[in-house]
């Protein structure tokens, strides 16, 4: 199993912070099905301030390329993830339209 961990700033304004908290507290059932559909096993986010780090655990079948295609063919992805950018930002150094950044791992114990 391989793990990834990524990062995205929120809007910095309270009220869209807990909006966007709430629709991740009461996700889509077809949004977790895409999920773990992808290979994807296990999904943390966490928050400090307005910046989000995510955990994914995934299985072998999972690969970003294959993710990217099965969400780009599912509207009701494109729609959560077109509502999901009302209340998120890139970071400073992601592409145009990138939103989740794959984070290097610096060191472990």
């Amino acid at each position: 199993m391989n793990r990834y961990c990524l990062a995205l700033d929120l809007v910095d304004e309270p009220q869209l912070i807990a909006e966007y908290e709430d629709y991740h507290r009461n996700v889509w059932p077809e949004i977790k099905k895409s999920i773990t559909d992808s290979g994807i096993q296990n999904m943390e986010i966490y928050r400090a301030g307005n910046r989000l780090f995510m955990i994914m655990e995934v299985n072998d079948t999972f690969s970003f390329d294959r993710k990217g295609a099965m969400d780009a063919a599912n509207p009701t992805v494109q729609e959560w993830e077109q509502l999901m950018w009302k209340y998120q930002q890139a970071l400073p150094v992601a592409k145009p339209g990138e939103k989740w950044i794959i984070m290097d791992k610096i060191f472990t114990l």
